[in-house]
């Protein structure tokens, strides 16, 4: 079972993050999805994770990538150590294209339930990442 949830969230960084596939996405979501990392009053469903992708990074970043560190499975919940990059070539949550290219470090925990993204817990590197490129 371990393996088969570390293999689900491989699955949705490669096709959903990478490749923006939205039958992925909806293949593996749950529709109970809860973002447990959304900031204070904004949305934290599984559509607010599909924006944060496909509306923030996918456009923001060209040839963007993601490469898994370290996957750990414990029971039902998948923790990934991963860099999300690309080349700023599009805005990037106010800032506009530098052409430089940014690499975004992460720390996932997902829950997994039924072979689907039931929660997810994260910390990322986007606020400093954002800072660079503001002083850049």
């Amino acid at each position: 079972m371990t393996q088969a949830n570390k293999d689900v969230v491989r699955r949705f960084n490669t096709e959903v993050i990478v490749a923006g596939n939205r039958e992925a996405f909806e293949a593996l979501m749950d529709p109970g999805f809860v973002n447990r990392s959304a900031p204070p009053g904004a949305p934290n469903g599984p559509e607010s994770l599909w924006n944060t992708f496909q509306y923030v990074l996918r456009p923001a970043l060209s040839e963007l990538s993601v490469t898994i560190h370290d996957q750990v499975a414990d029971g039902d919940k998948v923790t990934t150590r991963k860099t999300i990059a690309g080349i700023h070539s599009g805005p990037l949550m106010g800032i506009e294209a530098t052409g430089q290219p940014i690499q975004i470090d992460v720390i996932d925990i997902v829950r997994i339930a039924g072979g689907r993204y039931a929660e997810h817990w994260g910390i990322n590197t986007l606020p400093s990442v954002l800072a660079q490129l503001r002083a850049s």
